[in-house]
């Protein structure tokens, strides 16, 4: 708490006076009651009523969490974060991460827009995890996403890994590059999960949401067991 009175107002003023003091989060002043403070000030009290340290329930849950406040890459709003996540480039929602990634993207575009849609919410939602994308040098062949701190891969296998959509002989070649992957994966400890997206007939975010779903609580589940 940072008090905005003196001693004399403190002493001169009432239970229920109302005196000014100053969030020790986001520095805003706001008014108190005498009776509060002093309740902050007694040991015995202090963890049972901590409403004069900030001015508001989202400062105090922000100041539990140590966030500090940065700006949007994308569109300059300033947003709390936590300290452990601040990157070079912070962005306050996934839209915005979205909209500055399509505009600084540097890749073409033979991904699916699912694995675009996903690297660009995987980036947002785990800034500090390692993330490798459509790369060939772990197995020497190319696994959609794998994250080498958690020994895990992913696959996102869509129809043509299902049906003879250009004929057998295809289907077959595509079967065959599916289980050397999966061997090489077993060969390097590493833990392939196969996400079967043949249902999706074309990209919405609506549809591929279940697809994040599924990585996200495998992701969430290898980090608390590690």
């Amino acid at each position: 708490m940072i008090p905005l009175y003196n001693n004399i107002d403190f002493q001169n003023a009432k239970s229920q006076t109302l005196l000014l003091i100053k969030c020790e989060f986001c520095n805003k002043s706001f008014h108190v009651t005498k009776r509060d403070i002093k309740v902050l000030f007694n040991r015995e009290k202090r963890f049972k009523r901590n409403i004069s340290k900030y001015c508001s329930i989202e400062c105090q849950t922000n100041a539990t969490k140590k966030q500090i406040k940065c700006s949007c890459t994308n569109c300059n709003n300033e947003f709390y974060k936590k300290q452990s996540e601040i990157t070079k480039n912070n962005f306050c929602s996934q839209s915005c991460f979205g909209h500055y990634n399509n505009k600084h993207k540097t890749t073409g575009t033979r991904r699916s827009k699912l694995e675009t849609w996903l690297e660009q919410q995987l980036t947002f939602l785990y800034p500090t995890l390692e993330i490798h994308y459509n790369k060939i040098e772990t197995i020497n062949a190319e696994l959609d996403i794998y994250i080498p701190s958690l020994n895990v891969a992913f696959e996102l296998n869509g129809i043509f890994h299902y049906e003879p959509i250009f004929g057998q002989d295809k289907l077959d070649k595509t079967k065959n590059n599916d289980n050397r992957k999966f061997q090489a994966c077993n060969e390097n400890l590493i833990s392939l999960c196969i996400i079967d997206t043949s249902q999706q007939k074309y990209f919405k975010e609506s549809s591929s949401l279940k697809y994040l779903n599924i990585i996200t609580n495998i992701i969430n589940d290898r980090i608390a067991f590690l």
